[in-house]
């Protein structure tokens, strides 16, 4: 029972990054991964392959393959739990899975698959406990940053002051010298008209600029008057900037260098359809996929939605080349349709998928998409999954959020259903409530991970404490791959002849936005 090996490969076999567990050539492992592709039978539906020696489970990825090499002796079931996690890991350590992504991430790569197998046996970890240790992020590193900040804010006020000081002894300083040239003149004008100066001592003033008003030394100036208490992990959003902005209004006494403040990144919630179990196809086989795209209120309703299908049909068998669907008699009232062009119109009554020319076939060995639609509604009642996000600010600078989630379209099984929902930037989330809940904080956003949402499990809630006022924890992200048809459409026969004749079906539903705003 041990992983003798972990590698990314081409669909070629040429190997782009492998991780081995026991010693082992480099020779051997090129050799393996060179014969690999060779290995898998052609429409092979398995996940696993064997040699003389050891076994290969594997799972497509786009244009690669990620694979466990074992010995024969080792626990399949295992090693098809190991593989998904390290799945999963690439998933969300690369932008995107080519072969440029997987060289430039490589290093992160290695360090992930040594968290989860050890010398061969896989360690008893989840996702988020390999992020966080690939992070390492570390929290006094977080509190020394934010007491730096608080410091810096509390400097900069004490400048403002000492502005404010300097601006109101200049002020005071033209009042006077304005108030003795008033004075002078006039007493020139009481000698103009005969009269003799009162013998009393006048008061003088001095003009302008025989006085002189300096700044003093940092020696002899008093201590500055820091307001505030130091350190304060809940302090409002926005005080460092606002301190700022009302000192460059008021005064330049320093010039301070630019910042530039760092892009916001938009976290990714896109699901790949490879987490669906698939479908062992036979020589007439129907593949629906179809595209969501929600944007809900947070506060109930509908601001936009559309989906998206396509119906391919694939022929293994020539014999079954003048193949017709007829679809099962579901509400398609809702539904824009559009035939390929070969393909005829529906008639008023049973919605059959046949070609114009019955002397044609269609092709044999390639999927074929023969038909497309389209929903757009404003009836909530669509969505499939309900998200509802509650923040209660607390009065400090933080809010309780609760989140939860229903599932609404109970013929659907969703899997690796991930909830994003941003955060304030450096917060520090804290989970309340909820049991066994697989979260993470990761590139300003709190993502909460649910394997399967199905109708034996179609709720989940889970709470949070983070800093942020309730405006902060919106938009919220959700993704998520269903094996099922939002829309109902299915194919009730496949008629070859005249006659039925058996047929494999996959139905794929996967998400390219999901939003509540």
């Amino acid at each position: 029972m041990v992983v003798l090996a972990a590698s990314i490969c081409t669909r070629s076999g040429k190997p782009l990054l492998s991780r081995q567990f026991r010693p082992m050539q480099r020779s051997r492992i090129d050799g393996l991964l060179a014969s690999f592709p060779k290995l898998i039978p052609a429409n092979s539906q398995h996940t696993t392959v064997e040699t003389n020696d050891v076994r290969f489970v594997y799972q497509p990825f786009e244009e690669l393959f990620v694979i466990l090499i074992t010995n024969k002796g080792s626990n399949i079931l295992q090693d098809i739990n190991t593989l998904s996690l390290l799945v999963r890991l690439i998933s969300s350590l690369t932008p995107a899975m080519s072969e440029p992504a997987i060289l430039h991430h490589s290093f992160d790569l290695l360090c992930a698959f040594d968290e989860v197998v050890s010398l061969g046996y896989k360690e008893n970890v989840s996702l988020s406990q390999v992020r966080s240790v690939l992070e390492g992020e570390s929290h006094e590193e977080k509190i020394q940053e934010i007491i730096a900040r608080n410091k810096e804010a509390e400097a900069k006020e004490e400048l403002k002051r000492r502005a404010k000081q300097l601006e109101m002894q200049r002020r005071e300083q033209q009042r006077l010298a304005q108030a003795g040239r008033h004075h002078g003149g006039g007493g020139m004008g009481g000698m103009a008209g005969g009269y003799q100066p009162i013998a009393s001592p006048a008061p003088r003033f001095e003009a302008p600029a025989q006085r002189e008003y300096r700044t003093p030394s940092p020696a002899a100036a008093s201590k500055p008057v820091f307001k505030g208490s130091g350190m304060k992990l809940g302090s409002k959003k926005g005080k460092q900037s606002d301190l700022i902005s009302q000192l460059g209004h008021e005064a330049e006494l320093e010039p301070e260098p630019e910042m530039v403040p760092e892009p916001e990144l938009e976290p990714e919630v896109a699901v790949s359809a490879d987490v669906l179990e698939k479908v062992e196809q036979d020589d007439i086989h129907i593949g629906i996929k179809e595209q969501l795209s929600a944007t809900l209120h947070r506060d109930g309703g509908l601001q936009a939605f559309e989906l998206k299908g396509d119906l391919y049909l694939t022929i293994s068998d020539e014999a079954y080349a003048k193949t017709s669907l007829k679809l099962a008699p579901n509400d398609y009232s809702d539904l824009q349709f559009k035939q390929h062009p070969n393909v005829a119109k529906f008639g008023a009554g049973d919605k059959v998928i046949a070609l114009k020319d019955q002397s044609r076939s269609f092709p044999v060995g390639q999927g074929l998409g023969v038909l497309r639609w389209r929903l757009s509604t404003k009836d909530e009642s669509r969505v499939p999954l309900t998200v509802t996000v509650w923040p209660q600010p607390r009065g400090d600078g933080s809010s309780d959020v609760a989140v939860e989630y229903e599932l609404e379209a109970s013929h659907l099984a969703l899997k690796n259903v991930v909830i994003s929902i941003p955060i304030p930037p450096n917060a520090f989330p804290s989970v309340t409530g909820g049991d066994d809940v697989d979260w993470s904080a990761d590139r300003g956003a709190f993502v909460w991970t649910i394997d399967t949402v199905d109708a034996d499990s179609p709720t989940g809630s889970i709470e949070f404490r983070c800093e942020g006022d309730a405006d902060d924890f919106f938009p919220v992200n959700v993704g998520f791959a269903a094996s099922g048809s939002l829309a109902n459409v299915d194919v009730e026969n496949a008629i070859v002849g005249g006659g039925d004749h058996a047929f494999s079906q996959e139905k794929i539903l996967t998400v390219d936005k999901y939003e509540i705003v």
